[in-house]
This record gives structure tokens, sequence and C-alpha cells, in this order.
């Protein structure tokens, strides 16, 4: 990918070797290091260093949040780009659904965090789009690879630390250690007050939380019919309610009040007044439809799986999920485990395999489950979600977990066509 810059010595940059000539500098990075070379080779106008062509692409002129966490990005996110937008503020969102600017889809769906060059790409366009604010998610992933290099950040948030990518990071342990590795820094940072594995500096630390005592605590809250709470900010307690649902969007909630709190100067009772207006996200506990009762989301760790079904514990549940190929095997049987223990039957089916065998990854996710009574195995993910629709009894609830609002399922290197709400409208005759 080359970036045309104005009024520069070099006409283009690209942090892709192949890419190099002399019309076009190569922007070393930490990922791009060790083609250096090549670049030369390929008689690159000249090198420069990512940190050194910040302030081109405008990231000095606008404020960058940066979100992390094992669950909840993705919400925390669209919420606080929900806020600031009613509030009246110009903003941009970077992350898993792509790229936002101003209301309008920019950019399809990406990695949660791109390459380095392509997130200063997306800045460029915000601020070239008057935008005041860049909300993007930081992945684990993009911590170690120093995917954020040269960004500061006006406010770090984590949501939460559970097991999760352990096929890249090999350990619990080190995959804790990168996420907080975030917060070590002096800069402003929101952190949730009820993770105990939060490990961060004290400096410019703010918190929040519902259990334990935090810059912005939940005092009081109701789940019925979406959810309201009492926020307390030292001598301030200020009402809100949403629209969305679950214990868990709460936290999302909170973490994202407060943020906006703290990057702007906008009183929290104008913030609180348009909490409501925030739909939630598409494929995040999605109900497709009423009757009969179906809810999709993105749960795909026993962490997450475990929320969502806590938030629907009042209901007989039948869950459709699996695991995606070429990821960490250790929280296999763990969302099992989940799924048989929250839920009435089970069907255990296909998540995106990738190079794995489908079958290997259902064993995997059985050796968590003891009692198998309630349990269906049918790879075919259509013909799961079917199964699970044709035993659906009139007050039951069918949650299928694991893609959310993808709407493609990776089989080896190929993307094959499928979104699991299109699928339940097809299978119910609603398209």
């Amino acid at each position: 990918m080359k970036i045309e810059l104005p009024n520069q010595k070099y006409k283009y940059v690209t942090e892709n070797s192949q890419e190099c000539d002399s019309e076009t500098a190569f922007v070393l990075t930490t990922q791009n290091e060790k083609y250096l070379q090549n670049a030369l080779d390929n008689q690159a106008h000249s090198i420069i260093k990512i940190r050194d062509i910040a302030s081109l692409f405008g990231i000095d002129k606008i404020k960058i949040v940066g979100i992390t966490g094992t669950n909840g990005k993705t919400t925390t996110a669209s919420a606080i780009y929900s806020f600031l937008l009613d509030l009246g503020y110009k903003t941009a969102m970077q992350g898993t659904r792509g790229l936002f600017m101003n209301d309008e889809v920019t950019e399809g769906k990406t990695l949660t965090t791109p390459s380095v060059l392509n997130t200063y790409k997306h800045i460029y366009q915000a601020v070239q789009a008057g935008c005041e604010y860049f909300i993007m998610e930081v992945s684990s992933h993009a911590i170690v690879q120093k995917r954020i290099e040269g960004l500061d950040f006006e406010l770090r948030i984590l949501t939460n630390i559970t097991q999760d990518h352990l096929d890249y990071h090999k350990t619990l342990e080190d995959y804790i250690y990168v996420k907080n590795s975030f917060f070590q820094g002096e800069g402003k940072k929101l952190i949730n007050k009820d993770e105990p594995r939060a490990n961060f500096n004290f400096k410019n630390a703010f918190t929040y939380g519902i259990e334990n005592p935090s810059t912005y605590r939940l005092m009081a809250y109701s789940l019925n019919d979406g959810s309201s709470g009492l926020i307390q900010h030292f001598a301030d307690i200020i009402p809100f309610t949403a629209s969305t649902h679950g214990f868990f969007n709460l936290y999302n909630l909170m973490g994202a009040i407060a943020a906006v709190h703290l990057i702007t100067d906008k009183k929290l009772e104008a913030i609180a007044d348009v909490v409501d207006n925030f739909a939630g996200v598409s494929g995040r506990m999605e109900q497709v439809c009423v009757l009969p009762n179906v809810i999709v989301d993105f749960a795909h760790t026993p962490d997450g799986m475990q929320q969502v079904l806590n938030a629907l514990k009042e209901k007989e549940l039948i869950v459709v999920f699996g695991a995606g190929g070429d990821r960490d095997t250790s929280k296999r049987p763990l969302m099992g485990r989940v799924a048989a223990s929250l839920a009435k039957k089970v069907f255990i089916t296909t998540d995106n395999p990738r190079h794995e065998d489908p079958e290997s990854i259902v064993k995997d996710i059985l050796d968590g489950i003891k009692d198998k009574s309630n349990i269906v195995v049918e790879l075919n993910r259509k013909r799961a979600i079917e199964l699970a629709l044709e035993s659906q009894e009139e007050d039951e609830v069918v949650v299928i977990l694991g893609k959310g609002d993808e709407s493609h399922q990776i089989i080896y290197d190929e993307k094959f066509p499928f979104d699991d709400r299109e699928v339940v409208r097809e299978i119910l005759n609603l398209s």
C-alpha cells in the first residue's frame, strides 16, 4: 500500500519493501525492519522511521483513544463513538468492524488493529474529515508487534483480561503481561477496577467499576427492559438508561461514559443523556427475531460465553457454538464446560475451522463436558442451527455464539459466505 504525501521530497511512502522505488520512501517499523535491505535493493527514495513522519499524518492534531481487553473492546469503542457524535463532536473509529467516520462507514472489516501505516492513513483521513477524536481497538497482537508505534494516546482503556489468543502468547501469564504493558506509561488511563489481573502505572490513572470503589462507580442498576443505573463520580450521582442488555454491557457503558467525561469538557449529566441513543453493536447480543427468540453474539472465549449466557439466565437456553481452528486450543474444553453448565441443550458445530480438522476441534470441546446427554454434534453449521431451531420450544431461546456479524466462514484459506443471522432468517422464512 502506497500513500501519497504532498509537499515532500518523495511522492509516496510505503511499509512494503517490494513497493519501493525512486519516488517512494520506505517507512521502517519494528514489523518490517528485516526487509530493509530489500527496500534498498529496490532503490527506495529514502528510509524513514515511523515516528519521524507521525506529524505528516496529523497525529498531533487529533485525540486518540485506545481500548484493549479480552472482551468488550468493540462495544466500548462503539459506545464512545456514538456518545461523541451525539454530543456534537466529529469522530472516527477503527476496529474489528472497520473504519467509521462521522456516522458513515469508510472501510469494511479488517484486523482489530491494522498495520501501523494503515492506522496512520486512517488517522490522516480522519483529520482531513475534521475529526477531533480517533477511537481505536488495540489487540494484544498489535501491542507485541508494535502496530501502535508512534501513536500518542489521549486515553488508554482496559476493559478486562481473561483467556484468549494463547496460540500466540503461549501462556496466560504472557498474555496478561502484554495487556498490562499498554498501561505502564504516565499518560491518562482508564482501568476496570473490578479486573483483578490489571497492573498499571497509578499516575494519571482513573477507574470505573461496580464491585469496587472507583473514580466512576455504578451504585445501583436494573436490567429490566434494557438497563439503567446510577453513576457516582465523587459527589455527583447521575442516572442513565440504555437499550443494551446484559450485566457485562454495564461495564462497557460505564467505560464509555467515563472515557467521554475524561476526554471532553462535557458534564456527566450531558453524557448520560445520550447513552440511551446507543443501540448496541451488530452481532453483539443481537436479537434476530422475537418469536421464536433467537440471539446471535460474537462471544468466542469462555468468559465471553459465560457473560452472554448469564445475561439470559432467566431463560431456558439452547446454545449453538464451535471454536476457531488454528487458535488457542486450551480454551475449547472450558467453552464446552460453560455451555453445558448454563444451557438446557447444546449443539456443537464448526466455527472457522481454517486448516484444522473440525472433528478434532469438537473433541477438544467435548473434553470439558462430563454429562453429554444434552449434547448434539453436527459439523455442518447451517444444519446445527436448523436442528436447534427445530428443537426449540415456546419459551426457549436459541443463542448462536462465536461469529456475531461475520459474513463468512473460513475453511482452509477460503472464505465462504455465511452469516448466522441470514441463515436463521432463511430457515425461518423471514428473509
